[in-house]
């Protein structure tokens, strides 16, 4: 197959590239990570473009941002409009519209049959930040429980919930009090001896358990659960598992947030992952892909939760801001017109069929899993010890870059390359990306075993 979009013309970076990386590096501190040396120029769609007048194949839609595509037409057009009328007055000074439709819209959305309210928020830890705030409100307790390998942000609260020490946590305590940690399920690195569902069976008695060993549950106040796990490497727990905990939360009266941060949007041919579950959250947290790039989050929840909090207790200066709010709009009347749920599955069953050639031809890949648009491979070092192969998992990353498609790396061992594709990606970009993957994992094998 003649490549058609990916199209590297330098290396990487480029001239361009490089002085503007020299002048990065000399004034923004390193501990603001960057994943490919180069610099973007324009991006449409699925591609980018950088300043050395390379052509890229999206596949990480920045960290799952650009569901809709990089500068979608409705929703510059939408942007343009608001600029024209007014930029930032403040929802808690003088309210605007914008807001209240996109509230309305997005809780309409929402899984539950019950009346929902919506806040808005600027970024997704702050979004989960202000749900543990409104669950202690309502309940009157204090604990909070995450999940291993969970991620939840990287503000104070964000990082206490998060299940991954390096790079999110090392050396940045004492972290909030009152979090905990219950076992999250990790089919493939289950014990052999146990069948998949003997192991969610065991799973749940685990988190029943943990009642016991680390907090009494009427002390908690509430469940946090990415309904698929992103920064731990796309780790899809069973249906059977999530209504289990769900249930135990209500069981107890604990309040069960979603944490739809990365899943929400259609990335896993749904509104809301947990739709796939059949579970009803009680909160839930929304950023990312609700707005193509503008820096917005959300809360819904149940009416009754939501209103505990007293007026002035929740908010912020540039929350829910009018560019947000419009974008956000557009990006739901993308959604719909473009049918883009439907076509995240389409999207799905083409990279698990690839997945699956790949695992035929390549030894190194472990385990390759998904749900909807939300891919990823598992590199090992064998299939026998699943020894994680993260040098592998890097070389690959790379050896993509300099072939033209920007994937991004994850997993509880860095050694999982996760696909978030833009969801208006077309037939030809995503094939051609996909062969440009394995080409990748072949050209990096011959390297390594030469």
């Amino acid at each position: 197959m003649n490549k058609q979009f990916a199209k590297v013309k330098t290396e990487l970076p480029g001239p361009k590239a490089k002085a503007l990386l020299e002048r990065r590096l000399d004034i923004v501190p390193q501990g603001v990570g960057y994943g490919v040396p180069t610099f973007v120029e324009s991006a449409k769609g699925a591609l980018l473009h950088d300043v050395d007048g390379n052509q890229f194949i999206d596949f990480a839609g920045a960290i799952g941002t650009i569901n809709v595509g990089h500068s979608h037409d409705t929703v510059v057009s939408a942007l343009h409009d608001q600029i024209d009328k007014y930029i930032h007055t403040g929802f808690n000074v003088m309210m605007y519209d914008p807001y209240i439709e996109l509230a309305e819209k997005i809780a309409a959305l929402a899984p539950g049959h019950f009346k929902k309210k919506v806040m808005f928020l600027n970024s997704g830890a702050e979004a989960v930040e202000n749900a543990v705030k409104i669950a202690r409100k309502y309940t009157n307790r204090q604990a909070i429980v995450s999940f291993t390998g969970g991620f939840h942000g990287r503000t104070l609260m964000g990082m206490s919930l998060t299940g991954k020490v390096r790079p999110y946590k090392y050396e940045y305590g004492p972290f909030a009090p009152e979090t905990y940690r219950a076992p999250f399920p990790y089919k493939y690195r289950r014990p052999e001896s146990m069948s998949e569902e003997e192991y969610t069976e065991y799973m749940l008695k685990q988190v029943e358990n943990f009642f016991i060993s680390e907090v009494d549950p009427s002390l908690v106040a509430a469940f946090i659960m990415e309904p698929v796990q992103g920064e731990s490497g796309f780790i899809v727990p069973d249906k059977a598992f999530v209504k289990g905990v769900y249930e135990l939360c209500k069981q107890h009266g604990i309040l069960f947030i979603a944490d739809e941060i990365q899943t929400g949007f259609g990335r896993t041919g749904k509104y809301f992952a947990m739709e796939h579950y059949g579970v009803e959250p009680d909160l839930i947290a929304i950023s990312k892909s609700m707005a193509a790039g503008l820096p917005i989050s959300g809360v819904i929840g149940r009416e009754e939760v939501m209103d505990k909090a007293r007026p002035g207790e929740l908010g912020g200066t540039y929350c829910g801001s009018p560019l947000g709010c419009r974008a956000g709009i557009a990006v739901l009347e993308v959604m719909e017109e473009e049918k883009l749920n439907e076509r995240a599955e389409v999207i799905g069953e083409k990279v698990m069929k690839k997945f699956e050639e790949m695992s035929d031809r390549f030894d190194v890949i472990g385990d390759y899993r998904g749900l909807g648009a939300m891919c990823a491979l598992e590199f090992v070092e064998d299939r026998e010890s699943k020894t994680p192969n993260k040098k592998i998992t890097d070389l690959v990353l790379k050896e993509a870059q300099e072939r033209g498609v920007i994937a991004l790396k994850a997993g509880v061992f860095d050694n999982v390359v996760r696909l978030l594709m833009p969801l208006v990606i077309t037939d030809e970009q995503l094939e051609e990306g996909l062969n440009i993957l394995e080409e990748s994992i072949e050209a990096v094998l011959v390297g390594v075993e030469s």
